[in-house]
């Protein structure tokens, strides 16, 4: 198998090329580096596998042309490249779309005029809901939950493309869906929550639990928007691989679905009511926070309703909550240079 990842030395790639490499996999990582930990995780990946095992391409997705020319031969096509922050989006749409939107229906036009029929795996985001004003919700006392919901959000949840990140990635989303229906591309949608694990360079912005972390070793500030209940399903990205893994291979079954990917309620926590105790628990020490006004379409609470992947793919999170924190936070104190 061929392996082709946009992004793949970003979070997720680089993980993801690891783990192939590791099993002999051919693999192209497509990335233009702009991320911040991109240089890091490429540096990672040439100094435990060696330059040759696998093919780097400095490249960006609105590059149709080459990234055509570059995903020509691929098997499997995991397409993780994009913009991935709401602020960011709303500061500029325009590169938002045109990385998002447009890079993705670019990396669709590579799978289909390859002539290959290649598996495509793309990373969506529970942004396509929206902030879900509508859903009765509950306050408790450390969280949010919802009132009509006990096994979290299903696939079937009327989308609501909220800001110009939501409108980006759920164009991609639908995009991805119908080159299924239409040309017969075995595509397959992940709605990914919240993933955090080791080779993450998380901001404020975006992966929330990675920032914590970094942000509390540092002694950097740390802001609060809201009251800190907003409940919120993690997933570890080795969990995150093994759905991958699973849609490849199941992918007579998985071509042209789409599944919710994250925590599920099992796996689900306040990101300060919850974490912030469970972080000075592991830290030893309370951790100083600032609190802020809530952010447009920030959800009270989302949580993945994973059955269906769980029935399609015999897939399920097999990583705690705390033992995942627990080995993020070990990483990046092995590494807290790389931060600094």
């Amino acid at each position: 198998m061929r392996y082709f990842i946009t992004g793949g030395a970003g979070f997720i790639g680089s993980n993801f090329v690891a783990r192939l490499v590791k099993r002999g996999a051919e693999v192209v990582v497509f990335d233009n580096l702009s991320r911040r930990g991109s240089l890091r995780n490429l540096a990672w990946l040439r100094s435990t596998f060696g330059e040759n095992a696998f093919t780097f391409i400095h490249g960006d997705v609105r590059d149709a042309h080459l990234l055509a020319a570059s995903a020509a031969a691929a098997d499997v096509i995991v397409h993780l490249a994009s913009q991935v922050a709401v602020t960011t989006s709303v500061q500029d749409p325009r590169t938002d779309f045109e990385c998002n939107a447009l890079g993705t229906f670019n990396v669709l036009e590579a799978a289909r005029t390859s002539g290959r029929s290649p598996i495509v795996l793309y990373a969506s985001t529970n942004k396509v809901y929206g902030g879900m004003e509508a859903l009765r919700v509950e306050e408790l006392e450390t969280r949010y939950a919802y009132s009509d919901y006990p096994h979290g959000i299903p696939e079937g949840f009327p989308l609501d493309f909220h800001s110009p990140y939501g409108c980006s990635k759920g164009a991609g989303d639908q995009y991805v869906r119908d080159y299924a229906r239409i040309f017969g591309l075995p595509t397959v949608v992940f709605r990914q929550s919240c993933i955090y694990g080791p080779h993450q360079f998380g901001v404020e912005d975006q992966g929330w639990v990675a920032w914590f972390l970094i942000a509390a070793l540092l002694g950097k500030p740390i802001t609060i928007y809201g009251n800190g209940k907003q409940i919120r399903d993690v997933l570890f990205v080795e969990d995150l691989l093994d759905a991958y893994d699973a849609a490849i291979a199941h992918i007579d079954g998985a071509a042209g679905q789409v599944y919710n990917v994250g925590g599920g309620p099992a796996h689900q926590l306040s990101i300060w009511s919850e974490f912030g105790p469970l972080l000075a628990t592991l830290l030893g020490r309370e951790i100083p926070v600032g609190w802020g006004d809530w952010r447009p379409g920030d959800q009270r609470i989302y949580v993945s309703d994973t059955r269906k992947a769980a029935r399609d793919l015999g897939w399920a999170p097999g990583v705690g909550v705390e033992a995942g924190v627990a080995r993020l936070l070990a990483w990046i104190s092995e590494n807290l240079a790389l931060f600094e």
